[in-house]
């Protein structure tokens, strides 16, 4: 009969299957070598993940069973290309339906009056308690890249700040 070995995976099925124990169970199989899964959503988070260990498993001809999905993939006829293109199929409505549900969940949050997407407006900038100081600098002849350095801002952040201000009409004082 060959070799049984069992394996328990006691990490979270939310990690991905290449981060757990499966991964080197499907890395070490060969042809002819069978894999006994109480469950295909053992085998992956989602259906995509399933599909993708299915596929993988599939080019090894290994022979996968499910006992819960009553479920088998030998590979000796056409239930693997079928069960393929189903799971596909179930992927692809799967993400349908993410993707309706999140444009949903912003319709209502975008009725009730939430505010979606980036601020607007300049923010508030860590130049903006030490504008004193900056001026002084400016007045002196410093460079920018000298002043942005000592705030530990990009030059262009810095020269954005300064525009937004009304400082780089600024002049060195003699």
């Amino acid at each position: 009969m060959g070799e049984v070995e069992f394996i328990e995976d006691k990490v979270s099925s939310l990690k991905s299957w290449k981060k757990r124990k499966l991964n080197d169970l499907v890395q070490s199989m060969n042809k002819g070598d069978v894999l006994l899964v109480p469950g295909l959503s053992w085998l992956g988070r989602s259906l995509v993940e399933v599909l993708e260990v299915l596929s993988e498993l599939n080019d090894k001809e290994v022979k996968v069973f499910s006992v819960k999905e009553n479920f088998q993939l030998n590979g000796d006829d056409t239930q693997p290309k079928d069960m393929r293109k189903m799971l596909g199929l179930f992927t692809e409505i799967e993400r349908d339906l993410i993707s309706a549900k999140t444009k949903e969940g912003l319709q209502v949050a975008k009725a009730s009056g939430k505010r979606l997407g980036r601020p607007k407006g300049p923010g508030k900038s860590k130049l903006d308690k030490h504008k004193k100081e900056i001026i002084a600098l400016l007045k002196n002849g410093s460079k920018k890249t000298f002043i942005a350095e000592r705030y530990g801002v990009a030059p262009a952040t810095l020269t954005n700040w300064i525009r937004r201000h009304g400082l780089d009409k600024l002049k060195p004082e003699p």
